[in-house]
């Protein structure tokens, strides 16, 4: 038996049997979308100029939200995309990016921003909160393995891939550690992971049991209040018509009531 601590990533990613062939079905859920009121801005709570930031996962650009992007808009939201670039690079380098986006996103709109990221892009959300959390109200994952990098054994290929390709391109500015893109790494986004959100900022994970990509028990956090479940694919969650609705419950009321009794948490979830 392995136990995944919250805030804790391990030391070795694990590969895990899933069902990938479900990712197939996307695309249905994008055609769901569209054909709901929800999609239209319809009896779900609005806004009047709250700022939100979408971040892609891993391997995407932020064109693959705009879905997302343009549905906020019109529901009243200032929403920006994330301009970290492709999701292929050293967390440290797109969290730097995605700093710049927030500091510009509260400069404009004098608010806290809210942030909205899928899968890797919600550990980067979670992270980035944990650094400033002046500067952020709440924290939306969507199946973002923030517990521990259990994946399909395809998607950890991929990431060995990316680590080589970083590697082994020369850089100026910021000088890559030897361990970059492992668990092992010691740069402030890894440290930043290790700590937990600040009670100031509301957050809530949004996850699958059908996630093909990542187990889902790496997904949500110890207290199940903060957890959602909806019945959707991995890479569907960009543009699920259940995800959205909730996620336009979420930024309405973006801070919990979690009584302080809740401090007593179970010490993880058992894998066998």
């Amino acid at each position: 038996m392995s136990t995944l601590q919250p805030g804790r990533i391990r030391e070795e990613f694990e590969s895990v049997r899933l069902p990938l062939w479900l990712e197939a079905f996307f695309g249905l859920e994008w055609l769901a979308l569209h054909a709901s009121p929800v999609y239209w801005g319809r009896g779900v709570p609005r806004s009047d100029g709250a700022p939100v930031i979408t971040i892609p996962g891993f391997l995407g650009f932020d064109r693959y939200l705009v879905e997302m992007h343009y549905w906020l808009r019109r529901l009243g939201y200032r929403p920006y995309f994330s301009a970290i670039g492709y999701n292929a690079e050293c967390p440290e380098v797109l969290t730097r990016r995605l700093f710049r986006t927030m500091n510009r996103a509260h400069r404009e709109t004098g608010q806290k921003v809210h942030l909205i990221g899928h899968s890797l892009g919600g550990i980067l959300a979670r992270g980035a909160a944990v650094r400033r959390p002046d500067q952020v109200a709440q924290v939306i994952s969507l199946a973002s393995p923030f517990r521990a990098i259990r994946a399909h054994p395809a998607v950890l290929s991929a990431a060995r891939f990316v680590r080589g390709r970083i590697l082994g391109r020369p850089r100026r500015r910021f000088r890559l550690r030897e361990d970059c893109y492992t668990a092992k790494c010691t740069c402030a986004f890894l440290d930043s992971l290790k700590e937990e959100i600040p009670p100031s900022v509301g957050r809530a994970a949004i996850f699958t049991k059908s996630d093909g990509i990542v187990d889902w028990r790496s997904c949500i956090e110890d207290d199940a209040r903060l957890n959602i479940e909806v019945h959707a694919s991995h890479v569907g969650l960009a543009f699920n018509r259940e995800a959205y609705e909730k996620i336009a419950v979420l930024l309405a009321s973006p801070q919990p009531d979690l009584p302080q009794a809740q401090d007593q948490r179970p010490a993880g979830i058992p894998i066998s």
